[in-house]
C-alpha cells in the first residue's frame, strides 16, 4: 500500500476518534447540568452504543494504518534517541500505546457493567489530553529538532 493511501486512511481514522473524544470532553460535559441527569444518560447511552459499532473498526484502521507507516521508520525507532525526529515518534508511539489500553480497559469495563461514571470522565479525559499530545507530536516530527 503507497505511503499516501496509509497516510490518507490513519488521517480519517484519527480524526473519527479523536473527533468522538474532542465531542464528548468538550461539547458533552458542557452540557451535563443544563440538559439534566436523565437526558444525559440518554445521550450517553445512545453515544456509547453507536460508538461500541463504530469504534472497533475505526481502532483497527488506526492502528493498522499506524503500524503500517511505523514500519517505514523501523531503522530510526531501533535508535529512539539518536535524533529529534525518532525521539517524537517513539513518544508518540508510546501515546498511541497508552491509547489504544485506555480503550481497551474501557470496553473490559463495560463489557463486565463496572464502567462507572468517575471512570468514564477519567478516561475521556486522559485520552483527550494523550490526543492533544500525539497530534503535537505527529507535526512536530517533521518541524521540531535538537
Amino acid at each position: 500500500m503507497s505511503h499516501f493511501a496509509l497516510v490518507t486512511l490513519h488521517l480519517f481514522a484519527a480524526i473519527m476518534f479523536a473527533g468522538t473524544v474532542f465531542f464528548e470532553v468538550l461539547i458533552l460535559e458542557g452540557i451535563r447540568k443544563p440538559v439534566g441527569r436523565e437526558a444525559m444518560r440518554t445521550v450517553e447511552t445512545a453515544i456509547a452504543r453507536r460508538a461500541r459499532r463504530l469504534m472497533p473498526f475505526v481502532i483497527a484502521i488506526l492502528y493498522s494504518a499506524g503500524i503500517l507507516m511505523a514500519w517505514q521508520y523501523r531503522d530510526d525507532l531501533a535508535h529512539p534517541f539518536a535524533s529529534s525526529f525518532a525521539t517524537l515518534l517513539t513518544l508518540k508511539i508510546l501515546l498511541a500505546l497508552s491509547v489504544l489500553g485506555h480503550f481497551i480497559t474501557a470496553i473490559t469495563l463495560s463489557a463486565r457493567g463496572k464502567l462507572r461514571s468517575r471512570h468514564f470522565k477519567f478516561i475521556h479525559l486522559s485520552v483527550f489530553c494523550q490526543i492533544c499530545l500525539i497530534v503535537f507530536l505527529a507535526k512536530g516530527m517533521f518541524y521540531i529538532s535538537w
